[in-house]
């Protein structure tokens, strides 16, 4: 939001806000209408607004018309700002992983904070800087600035941020004291049980005052990670912290828990430690089944790709391959066609290593090497189970692919994932695993290789002229009109400032014509048979990115990040 020149209802004044004040100032700069704020005024003296709250907070709730930016409403954090501005102090979006909540909580005591509506977001040697809700209330900056023999620095931050994380600074600083006390008068570690049953009895209150210290930190930690919308937790060990105190050190473990969000909604972390030199690193990956297995409809697919992935894969059989490096997307996209194909009626079993999510309406087998479970037996097993589908999590060997191949071929569809650069090199890599062509011809129906794209927060993006040389640098070769007008990124709350907000997929889809199954030969000539694919509609990873980029969904940078280079595909061709 920004802000017009102080408005003079606010200037000079002294104490806490008023609503009425407030809403004057919003309609003289051009925020609000008269009409809207009378509602907010006769909705907070009628007793509808609960009066404890604070009138930004009332005025936010009320959800009314940004009159300066239409199609918006007035939000908390944007009310936040535009205060700020009036008051002539910086304003401040709190992220609490990068305060030291230790250092802070030893300023001032939580009920001093608590009843100055103020948190400490900073402590250093000459100055400490506190967050404030109430600019206009300063007295007790100046005596604070007194008893600390150090300046005070204040800044304006979202009052609904600041009496949260007021408790939950004091709260978690408080649990990791007690913890570190238990630690020093011999507390008995081997009451500690594993991760996930200290989070879950610690929601129960069914473990003692010691251990619940324990999983209040932990917790605190996921629920931001949640709310942060990250991939991946990392705990890293240093040389004088993160020694993990468990039986086996030596070697690398895998492992996976159940915890939720604060919305409620069941997430699961799947869990790998590492030795290091000073103790064992953990990386937690986070699996949001909201993220992990989208609607078929949120793929990302466009009319055209949408049409010709549900002729490939609402087949009776036949062998329908992804295609793409780690991380491009590829378990999403199984996991959802899979969601979008089982009915009560349908049989659908899997085989994965690891097992990515579990899901209700599959059938799912851990690959297990340790007793000679592989991908292939896995296969043979489901073979005996009567599917109607099979997901193979990767076809690693010739093994693994000479059982996709007979399990077509007894009329099952198989799905699963080879690791190309694009859609015509999976053939080539079906033929050095040793598939003999004529079961390729017979039993592959289609090949889609893919790419993950961040797209532009659409709070934020902004309309801009598209740059001729990086619009050639993307089609290479394909002359494609440059699109008259695309967005670039800028950066606001909403997107935690980096300019995006999610990821979408980009394409290549490449469905087995009767002409290219001809060609399929043991001596195949990769470039010949590329050329093929695009001439029977074959549309190249880097046309679907355009496509997206003229859609205003991401930019030409982006996808230029994720895309295989121009010289890893003619390797591939060769």
């Amino acid at each position: 939001m920004v802000a017009l020149p102080h408005s003079t209802s606010l200037l000079g004044r002294r104490g806490r806000l008023a609503l009425d004040e407030l809403l004057a100032s919003l309609v003289v700069d051009g925020y609000l209408l008269a009409e809207d704020a009378k509602q907010v005024r006769m909705g907070a003296r009628s007793g509808r607004t609960t009066v404890e709250l604070h009138p930004l907070v009332v005025i936010a709730n009320a959800k009314l018309p940004n009159q300066r930016v239409p199609g918006r409403p007035l939000s908390l954090e944007g009310l936040t700002e535009w205060l700020a501005a009036q008051s002539g102090l910086p304003y401040l979006k709190i992220d609490p992983m990068k305060i030291n909540a230790a250092a802070v909580t030893q300023v001032v005591s939580h009920g001093y904070a608590q009843r100055h509506r103020i948190l400490p977001v900073d402590a250093a040697a000459g100055e400490v800087t506190f967050a404030t809700c109430e600019p206009f209330d300063a007295a007790w900056a100046t005596d604070l600035a007194h008893m600390l023999r150090r300046d005070v620095r204040r800044v304006v931050a979202n009052p609904l941020d600041i009496n949260r994380y007021l408790l939950e600074f004091y709260g978690v600083q408080r649990s990791i004291q007690l913890a570190q006390d238990t630690k020093t008068t011999g507390y008995d570690s081997s009451a500690i049980l594993n991760f996930e049953q200290l989070v879950e009895l610690g929601k129960n209150g069914e473990v003692g005052a010691d251990d619940r210290h324990v999983v209040h930190i932990v917790d605190w930690l996921l629920q931001y990670a949640f709310e942060q919308r990250a991939s991946d937790i990392h705990l890293e060990p240093r040389r004088e912290a993160g020694q993990m105190d468990v039986a086996e050190k030596r070697r690398p473990q895998d492992g996976r828990i159940k915890t939720r969000s604060s919305t409620g909604r069941e997430v699961e972390l799947r869990i790998s430690s590492m030795p290091t030199a000073f103790g064992e690193k953990m990386v937690m990956r986070i699996f949001d089944p909201d993220i992990v297995a989208k609607d078929f409809s949120q793929l990302g697919f466009s009319s055209e790709e949408d049409a010709r992935w549900r002729s490939m894969v609402e087949r009776p059989h036949g062998i329908v391959l992804v295609t793409g490096p780690t991380g491009s997307g590829k378990t999403t996209t199984l996991y959802s066609t899979l969601k979008h194909l089982a009915t009560p009626a349908i049989n659908v079993c899997t085989v994965e290593d690891p097992i990515e999510m579990v899901s209700p309406e599959f059938n799912q087998m851990q690959v297990q090497p340790a007793i000679d479970l592989d991908f292939a037996t896995g296969v043979r097993t489901l073979l005996r189970q009567d599917p109607d589908i099979i997901m193979i999590g990767e076809i690693r060997d010739l093994e693994t692919a000479q059982m996709a191949v007979q399990a077509s071929l007894t009329g099952h569809l198989v799905l699963s994932t080879l690791h190309t650069n694009d859609a015509p090199s999976a053939v080539t890599r079906l033929l050095d695993l040793g598939v003999p062509h004529y079961l390729s011809q017979s039993t592959l129906t289609g090949v889609v290789a893919q790419r993950l794209v961040r797209t532009l927060c659409a709070h934020c993006k902004h309309a801009t002229e598209q740059d001729p040389h990086e619009w050639v640098a993307l089609t290479h070769g394909w002359s494609l009109p440059v699109p008259e007008q695309v967005f670039k990124p800028v950066g606001c709350l909403e997107c935690r400032h980096t300019g995006f907000m999610g990821r979408t997929g980009i394409y290549e889809m490449m469905q087995l014509s009767p002409r290219l199954r001809g060609l399929i030969s043991s001596q195949l000539d990769l470039g010949n048979f590329g050329t093929a694919a695009l001439a029977e509609g074959l549309c190249p990873l880097r046309i679907s990115a355009a496509t997206q980029v003229a859609r205003g969904l991401t930019t030409v940078k982006e996808v230029l990040m994720v895309l295989p280079p121009i010289e890893a595909i003619s390797e591939d061709a060769v």
